[in-house]
């Protein structure tokens, strides 16, 4: 897992990479896991859509600054959104969450998301951090050592990763078309997917 976040490689590797991995989130109440489907990259300084745009820096981005692997979250909506740190300490970049596909702990994802059932879980950032149970408590972590935690165990791999622009990022200039959104070709798990899309075989992966 440190070599995929080795702050030397680029964001949009990273990003692309965590397609696969599986998230893990431990709480008192039993664990919940799922494979990560859906991402998109955000390039710290440069990107206009980036909360670090242009050097930017307050209390609430000082996990942006940390080393990589860093948890980063913050709220939109009432909603917590999952963010993964990358590169070294002076490139706050990092690697929004966007969607995954259950792997286990169903029953808790049910009870947490009650009445919603189905893709509707956990097919978009904010519904698959209250699926998981991630609190504003995992801010700042690290996603290979707390109750939050990324793993190559179990990985699958996509047949087809498609690059896409970001989701909800309008009048950003060019960056609002920019591909740096990347999903499990074919997955039904992803955010606004397509139901003639959707891979009813294989959800997209290769194993």
């Amino acid at each position: 897992m440190k070599s995929l976040l080795s702050p030397e490689r680029p964001t949009v590797d990273v990003a692309r990479d965590l397609l696969g991995c599986v998230l893990q989130k431990e709480t008192k109440a039993g664990i919940v896991t799922g494979w990560i489907v859906d991402v998109e990259a955000y390039l710290g300084v440069e990107d206009l859509a980036s909360h670090s745009y242009g050097g930017k820096k307050t209390p609430r981005l000082r996990a942006q600054y940390s080393q990589s692997g860093t948890i980063y979250l913050y709220q939109m909506r009432g909603h917590i959104l999952l963010n993964i740190v990358t590169g070294d300490t002076q490139t706050p970049q990092g690697v929004m969450i966007r969607a995954i596909q259950p792997k286990s702990g169903f029953a808790l994802i049910d009870q947490r998301r009650h009445p919603i059932l189905g893709v509707d879980q956990v097919n978009g950032p904010g519904k698959l951090t209250q699926a998981l149970g991630i609190t504003v408590e995992d801010y700042g972590t690290s996603i290979t050592e707390g109750s939050l935690q990324l793993t190559q165990n179990n990985r699958r791999f996509p047949q087809k990763i498609v690059a896409l622009p970001r989701i909800g990022i309008p009048n950003k200039g060019e960056w609002t078309d920019k591909k740096l959104r990347f999903v499990v070709s074919g997955n039904p798990y992803i955010s606004k997917q397509r139901k003639y899309d959707v891979d009813d075989e294989k959800y997209g992966w290769i194993n």
